[in-house]
């Protein structure tokens, strides 16, 4: 097993580690999501900014559901890896769908700011 850099991977390979658990937890996942949605999303965002200038008050808003449907998401990545490495009886249906209206805010979000960059690009 790669070693991970972060907080999520640190916590997923600590306490799986502490646990005993050897499955496959969404823990696993926590990092690369953060690592991909949280930091390349937005490395793309200032370079279509630095060439289109196209953030303003209402891609702000977007940005800001996005901020709220990625941690939400991640949130609920984190609750299901400890309900999975701790065997717990919880209901899987309740984190399924906190962890999908996270992913729907999450996805809109992203459509909302790709639109308006596309109508910028138009302009």
């Amino acid at each position: 097993m790669s070693k991970k850099i972060g907080c999520g991977g640190v916590f997923y390979r600590e306490f799986t580690k502490l646990n005993g658990f050897t499955g496959f937890t969404t823990l696993s996942v926590v990092h690369t999501h953060y690592l991909m949605l949280g930091m390349l999303f937005f490395l793309m965002l200032v370079l279509l900014e630095n060439n289109f200038h196209f953030i303003g008050n209402k891609v702000t808003k977007y940005l800001l559901f996005y901020h709220i449907g990625l941690n939400l998401t991640a949130i609920m990545f984190v609750v299901r890896g400890i309900v999975q490495v701790l065997s717990l009886d919880v209901s899987s249906a309740a984190i399924s769908g906190i962890a999908g209206i996270g992913h729907l805010i999450l996805g809109i979000s992203m459509v909302l700011v790709l639109i308006s960059i596309r109508k910028c690009i138009k302009d």
